[in-house]
């Protein structure tokens, strides 16, 4: 009897993690510009579902989807953005993929941009480099914006540009990571899993990386010293139910 109880409220628990609220909270957006090589998957669907437990009505853009315009000036049409996304190196500069292929009445728009190199063209996508961010992502200019989660190497050279732009919070990846092998986007929606439940981003990023860190998780298995390569800068404080 007493097992039936536990599943019967583990059920319970279950599914009001999963139904959304009846009130709209406000939008999210998942950008993920790689995604016909590195597909979100399972692990998208879970955070989807995490986020609109939360109230957050989600858009889901995916590889062209994912623009330059939206880049300058559609981001802060969101209160919560993930983007996974990964960087790479052309002439001694760093670039991150945006998705979007480049067309004529892009490069005529962003002409400016290319011959400074802000922009790359030489990656079979769109690729933008620190100092397209510094350029377009000014004071304010993500006012509305409370939560950024960057999945990308080196995501924490742009999480202060975000910041300073105007969004409360930023979490990021230290150094290289690799969006192949799926873990960091378990890792990622066990961080949103945690938002849900009503814990802020200190507590969700550190209580989804301490079990590495103290050895309470099985490694990686390609990376027998493997730490989760999340932090936040911003408001750690910070809910989002």
């Amino acid at each position: 009897m007493f097992a039936v109880l536990v599943l019967v409220v583990v059920c319970s628990s279950s599914r009001n993690m999963f139904s959304p609220v009846s009130a709209v909270r406000g939008n999210a957006v998942i950008l993920s510009s790689l995604d016909s090589t590195m597909p979100f998957n399972y692990y998208g669907l879970l955070t989807v579902k995490y986020l609109q437990s939360m109230g957050y009505s989600v858009t889901t853009l995916k590889n062209q989807q994912v623009t330059l315009d939206l880049i300058t000036s559609g981001l802060n049409n969101y209160n919560v953005i993930i983007w996974r996304t990964d960087d790479y190196t052309y002439a001694h500069r760093m670039f991150w993929y945006v998705g979007q292929f480049a067309n004529q009445a892009t490069l005529a728009k962003y002409s400016a941009d290319v011959s400074s190199n802000l922009i790359d063209l030489h990656a079979g996508v769109l690729g933008i480099s620190l100092g397209f961010f510094q350029e377009y992502l000014t004071s304010q200019s993500l006012r509305n914006v409370k939560l950024i989660i960057l999945l990308s190497s080196d995501s924490n050279s742009i999480a202060p540009i975000m910041l300073n732009a105007g969004a409360t919070a930023v979490i990021y990846c230290m150094g290289q990571i690799s969006l192949q092998f799926g873990q960091v986007d378990d890792l990622a929606a066990q961080v949103v899993a945690y938002l849900a439940q009503g814990n802020s981003v200190l507590n969700s990023v550190w209580t989804t990386i301490s079990p590495y860190l103290s050895n309470q998780t099985p490694e990686d298995p390609l990376d027998s010293t493997y730490a989760p390569p999340f932090w936040y800068v911003g408001n750690g404080n910070l809910t989002l139910t």
